[in-house]
Formats: C-alpha cells, structure tokens, sequence
C-alpha cells in the first residue's frame, strides 16, 4: 500500500529527508518515530502530496506519487500537527466542505459526519452553531481527524493525531485506529508519545537527520537491541540518553 523508494527532500543545502525507503502492506499500524527535526512531518506531507520530492518516488495504493499526484491524494487521508480549519466555518460547515472536495454526495456524507461526532462525543448543535475558532483544541483535534478519515481512504497519515485530546477521547481513538487496521486500512502513525506506539503499533520505523536508523516490530526491536522499552532504545539511538545525563548534571547546579 506504501512502498517509499530513495525519497530525499532538500531545501537548500539542508537535507531534511536522505534517501529514505520503506514499504507498508494494507492492514499495519507502523509507528513513525524520530527527534524533532528528524524529517518525520517532511516526509508525511511529500506522501500526500503537499511537498514535492527532490528525488526519490513512492507509491501509494498502487499509485505513483510524482506521476499521479492526485490519484493519490484521493486514496490517502491526512491528520496534520497543526490541527488547522477554516476558523471562519462552523465545524459542520467544514466537514461539508471536505466531503464536497472529495465528491462524497451529502446523502453520504450527513450521516457519516453524524457518525463521527456521535463518536467523538462531540454534541450535533456545537457543530452547527459555533465557528471552528471558538473550538477548544480537543474539539478542533476531533473535527480535523473526522476530515481525514470522512472519504474513507484507504491509507492513512496521522501526525501526533492525540495532541490536544482528552484521555476518553485518546483511548477511543487509539481503538478507531486499531480497528481500522484490522479492516484493512494502511496507518502511518508520527508521534512521540512512545508508550502508546509500543502498544498499538505492529511495526514502528526510526529516523534520525532524514535517515533510517531502525525498521521492526517493537518488541523484537526492545528484544534485540536489549533496550527494555521502545522509549529506552530511542533515546539510545537518537542521542536522549546524553541529553537525560546533561540534565542530571545541569540540575546539580542548584543548591538544595
């Protein structure tokens, strides 16, 4: 469903993204871990298409990214960090406009929006009646992971999609994305809350300054590697076990 060829992105003379390959059968949750800065969000948006390669392709659901750009923004979905709307919409106004976009008729598209919602325990009349800017940031986090799973797309880009939700609302969506997996859904998951990728994902992959470091299912990887959690093995990996020790050794500069 995923098949990532030597994708590289440069701007300028920095490189984000360093002839990076990977491939992702339909129905895995891969977890897609690195440091801040390592070209995690870079290569999300080449992968949907908002960011063109500097060299390198990548297929998705069959279709080649570079060639057929919008075949496959039709087949991807896409939860960005930024959680960004149209604040000037309200939140049902918004969702029809996504559903439009992706020619979804609004016999189709009314009862599935209600079916999120009901979901997300969002209430029917905050939907209609208050604009997005109004919206607290769990709420807008719920409108924006609705917009990218209303097309039904059968691969899915999430980037830290539970910034901003509350605990209920976290537990019921790391069980959406586990049931989607399990009808067949692709899920690339970014995120740096590593406990919760330990526990859903069936496969999490590691970079660090735009390139693999690591590719594996995390138990194996722990086991490997004999790191005792997947948090242990990145901090080695990506350089946090000398950050934990300048911390130490910065805290012993205050007096008791």
């Amino acid at each position: 469903m995923i098949s990532v060829q030597k994708l590289s992105k440069r701007f300028g003379a920095q490189t984000a993204v360093n002839e990076l390959s990977f491939e992702v059968p339909a129905g895995q949750i891969v977890g897609f871990l690195g440091p801040n800065g390592a070209g995690k969000s870079t290569t999300l948006k080449m992968l949907t298409g908002m960011l063109e390669p500097s060299s390198g392709t990548a297929n998705i659901c069959g279709f080649d990214l570079r060639r057929q750009p919008i075949e496959v923004k039709r087949h991807v979905g896409f939860v960005p960090e930024s959680g960004a709307v149209f604040e000037s919409l309200t939140g049902l106004e918004y969702l029809e406009m996504i559903a439009a976009l992706y020619g979804i008729p609004k016999q189709v598209a009314e009862p599935r929006i209600r079916q999120f919602i009901a979901f997300f325990d969002l209430a029917f009349d905050t939907l209609t009646e208050k604009l997005l800017g109004a919206y607290s940031k769990g709420m807008r986090r719920k409108v924006v992971i609705t917009a990218g799973l209303l097309h039904n797309p059968p691969v899915v880009f999430f980037d830290e999609p539970l910034d901003g939700l509350d605990a209920n609302a976290a537990v019921g969506f790391k069980a959406l994305i586990q049931t989607l997996a399990r009808e067949g859904k692709t899920i690339l998951y970014s995120s740096h809350i590593l406990d919760v990728v330990e526990r859903v994902c069936d496969r999490v992959i590691i970079i660090d300054k735009g390139r693999l470091l690591l590719d594996g299912a995390p138990d194996a990887l722990v086991a490997e590697n004999g790191a005792g959690t997947l948090e242990r093995l990145f901090t080695e990996l990506t350089g946090g076990a000398e950050l934990e020790q300048r911390a130490a050794e910065f805290a012993k500069t205050f007096p008791p």
